[in-house]
């Protein structure tokens, strides 16, 4: 005897559960607890942060773009296994803000918590924003190179 019974077409869109009812049915946490948040939407928020506390002092930053990479480019980059660069410039010009880029991933592997990781990052913003401005670190930020 054939098998009399028809495949049943399958649901549009994706399954929220599996076959059992067992599977995720919200979200672990609402939005506003820090659990919440991804891993780069976290860093974007130290990013931030560093940013903010140097706007106050210096306000043409408000002039530049500051932007988080996951990795950096190899292209044209000149770096090694070694020398992973943490953050990066790009100038100004033809009407295009200058750009500070941080990368997130070279910063996450080379700290363990997120104290650490705020520190690396302001210290990151103020070397780029020192080099995108022709400062000296000291001077964009009195407290950098202090732990």
């Amino acid at each position: 005897m054939d098998n009399p019974v028809t495949p049943r077409a399958a649901a549009p869109g994706p399954r929220r559960r599996d076959r059992h009812g067992r599977g995720m049915r919200g979200p672990i946490a609402p939005p506003q607890v820090p659990l919440a948040a991804s891993r780069a939407e976290a860093f974007a928020d130290l990013v931030q942060d560093s940013v903010e506390r140097l706007e106050r002092r210096w306000p043409q930053l408000a002039d530049i773009d500051f932007l988080v990479l996951e990795v950096p480019r190899p292209e044209g980059e000149t770096w090694n296994d070694e020398a992973v660069p943490l953050g990066g410039t790009i100038p100004a010009r033809e009407g295009r803000p200058g750009r500070v880029v941080v990368y997130r991933r070279p910063v996450e592997i080379r700290t363990k918590g997120r104290d650490e990781r705020a520190a690396l990052v302001h210290e990151i913003v103020v070397e780029q924003v020192a080099e995108l401005l022709g400062l000296t670190p000291e001077t964009v930020d009195p407290r950098y190179g202090e732990d």
